[in-house]
């Protein structure tokens, strides 16, 4: 199969051509390695593949399987693949090797998927970009010079560069949406709950985190949602399934007009750029001229307040599973085990007591039901996904000198100073990304969508939130833009055939 074919081809169409036996998983599979060979040394997308196996298992595949066939790529966070490397970015899991499928990835498995290997993700998940130590950065398809975003950056980048339609992604405070604003995907994050967890685990950040994936298109995460969407009675929460498919409810037309709410200031004081504002109006222009009613509201939830508490179930999250590895080592961690964000949220983690650990969830569900409050007069809230356009490569990696000023700064600081360390940090980085994180705390499900393109040729996203359980409005608004003359996509992408 000649690659320009392949690359307009959406993971439903490859299944169907399967099924239809107009074409064999191998020759799919082996153009997806061919494409991976081309691009993964400028992108650094995929951090491990398994070639030979998953070319093995290809001959293996089932009819009637809704993905059957199609080549898939998961992140090396979580999802983990039995007897296949899952190491976290991190250089003290590296000879780390899965005992056993995660569930998401058995449910993937058994619609037909064929996993070629695992992506980059930053360690522990923890940024919003994709530059581990261990294995190097991730590059941005439509500009090398800049990062395809995290956590879930080398699952964008291996997408927007036409190796895969979709991808295993995650999102605990922005890390489907990041990446999808950053290279012109389109990122939908469901609702707590939605999806499978563990085994071993019945949540992931405290209900921060979900799993799914990133697409080039609507239809394949419906069909996706379709085929993830799970009551899962050990986990820790629950949603009601979606009683239709998402797959054929995404494409049925909005049927009244809609109240929308909208913003494009920080919820934290941050700048907003220019491209961030354009392409939220873009689309409030595009939702007027569709009869919707669009109003300009404020925030309901204290923005700055949210992050602080963020932050403190990040820095015990951490603190846990730093301690986890000191008791299989043997010994106590160092600052060279780890990078400079896990040692600061390790020594921050080990200071929170249980109450304000307590307290700091108790304000997500304030959060929630102020939310609740605001989508009983709107259907949906619509923010910028992210401030800018990606950053460049490095622009947010803390050099040597500047990690080393953060430890002496931490071993000196008084508990009261710590949480605030945290906060100096991650703050060039949260400039750019200020939009996310309130979903992942109230567990609503949002999405970003592809409506805008810079003067430098880079994409920008616009994030859409709705009320719990509500994913099938966010589909069949993200299929009408899709449909629209705003819908950016991968038009201007140049690693991809016209």
């Amino acid at each position: 199969m000649k690659f320009e074919t392949y690359a307009k081809l959406q993971a439903t169409d490859m299944a169907e051509l399967v099924q239809m036996k107009e074409i064999h998983p191998r020759e799919l599979l082996e153009t997806a390695f061919k494409r991976l060979e081309e691009v993964n040394p400028s992108l650094n997308a995929v951090v491990h593949e398994r070639k030979e196996r998953v070319l093995a298992e290809a001959e293996n595949v089932k009819s009637g399987q809704p993905f059957a066939g199609v080549p898939f790529l998961l992140k090396n966070l979580s999802q983990s693949l039995a007897g296949e490397p899952i190491t976290s970015s991190s250089r003290l899991l590296k000879q780390t090797v899965s005992e056993k499928d995660s569930y998401y990835v058995r449910r993937l498995r058994e619609a037909g998927l064929l996993m070629m290997g695992h992506t980059n993700t930053p360690e522990f998940g923890l940024k919003n970009i994709t530059e581990p130590e261990l294995y190097g950065p991730s590059r941005n398809p439509w500009n090398t010079k800049h990062s395809p975003g995290g956590s879930s950056g080398g699952a964008a980048a291996a997408i927007a560069a036409g190796v895969v339609p979709a991808a295993g992604a995650s999102d605990g405070g922005g890390s489907i949406r990041i990446p999808a604003s950053f290279t012109g995907l389109f990122g939908l994050k469901p609702t707590r709950g939605r999806t499978p967890v563990g085994p071993g685990a019945g949540r992931q950040w405290q209900g921060a985190s979900i799993g799914f994936a990133l697409s080039r298109s609507v239809r394949d995460s419906a069909a996706l949602l379709d085929v993830l969407q799970v009551v899962q009675p050990e986990a820790a929460f629950q949603t009601p399934l979606l009683e239709r498919s998402s797959l054929e409810r995404s494409s049925e037309s909005l049927v009244r007009p809609l109240r929308i709410a909208f913003t494009t200031h920080s919820p934290v004081g941050t700048p907003v750029s220019d491209d961030a504002n354009e392409a939220v109006h873009k689309t409030i222009r595009w939702l007027e001229k569709a009869g919707h009613v669009v109003e300009e509201v404020e925030y309901t939830v204290d923005g700055v307040q949210l992050m602080q508490n963020y932050y403190v179930m990040n820095s015990g999250e951490i603190a846990s599973v730093t301690q986890q590895l000191e008791q299989a080592l043997g010994r106590a961690l160092t600052p060279e085990d780890v990078e400079i964000e896990t040692w600061l949220m390790h020594e921050a983690g080990k200071s929170v007591s249980a109450a304000e650990f307590s307290s700091s969830l108790a304000a997500w569900d304030t959060a929630a039901a102020k939310m609740e409050t605001l989508h009983r007069t709107y259907d949906f809230f619509i923010t910028p996904t992210t401030a800018y356009t990606a950053p460049e490569v490095g622009e947010l990696t803390h050099s040597p000198e500047e990690q080393a000023y953060w430890r002496e700064k931490m071993a000196n600081a008084k508990k009261e100073e710590q949480q605030q360390i945290i906060w100096d940090i991650f703050l060039p980085s949260l400039t750019y990304t200020p939009f996310t994180q309130l979903a992942n705390l109230t567990g609503q499900p949002a999405m970003s969508v592809p409506v805008h393109i810079s003067d430098k040729g880079l994409p920008l996203g616009v994030q859409v939130i709705a009320s719990k359980g509500r994913e099938d409005k966010l589909l069949q608004l993200a299929y009408q833009l899709e449909e629209s003359e705003i819908w950016t996509g991968m038009k201007k992408n140049p690693m991809l055939p016209k």
